[in-house]
């Protein structure tokens, strides 16, 4: 038996990013969850869903650039702390160490083990949000989470939202191996 739960987003859990971007000459961040995956190979997109009243939507538009930091479990409470208030009337940038890449307007977090640097591409104008589609330019990664050259979540450990639970999740650890454990169903014909 199924109950209906209403016009609800199943998709959750989704991993926590810091937005980054200039706003007005000085760096700011915001955090998202609401990430999307456009395409893989290159040139690689992605997408971030932000609410039109965000102050760092103006950076995104007046600069074309933004960044993606991956914060770790361990940044939990300043990741929150950076969704909680608004970079119009708070430096949310004094809680971390910063740097730039080729793109000099889009601030990234050293504290976050993984960043990636965008480059505005487009945006889809929602009555009530903003859906910026960047190119991914760069990516960089700590040297500690990698493995034979890949990022390795097990140590990245990142954080994830549920916006059913209002929480923040931590990973579990892998159950099967992608494009091999349905071989077992492929071969005997869709059969179990």
């Amino acid at each position: 038996m199924k109950t209906k739960l209403g016009v609800i987003n199943v998709t959750y859990p989704m991993p926590t990013v810091i937005v980054g971007a200039t706003v007005n000459g000085k760096p700011n961040f915001i955090t998202i969850a609401h990430t999307g995956i456009l395409n893989h190979g290159k040139p690689q997109y992605v997408s971030i869903g932000m609410a039109k009243p965000h102050y760092t939507n103006q950076g995104i538009r007046e600069n074309k650039t933004f960044s993606l930091n991956i914060p770790s479990e361990d940044l939990v409470v300043e990741t929150d702390y950076v969704g909680l208030h608004s970079g119009h009337k708070h430096d949310k940038s004094a809680l971390f160490k910063l740097f730039y890449g080729q793109l000099e307007t889009a601030p990234m977090i050293t504290e976050c083990l993984v960043n990636a640097e965008c480059r505005f591409h487009d945006v889809y104008d929602l009555p009530t949000h903003d859906i910026f589609i960047g190119e991914i330019v760069e990516t960089y990664a700590d040297e500690s989470i990698l493995a034979e050259g890949s990022i390795d979540i097990a140590k990245l450990k990142p954080l994830l939202f549920d916006m059913a639970s209002r929480k923040y999740w931590a990973l579990g650890g892998p159950i099967a191996q992608c494009w091999s454990v349905g071989k077992e169903l492929k071969r005997s014909g869709g059969k179990t």
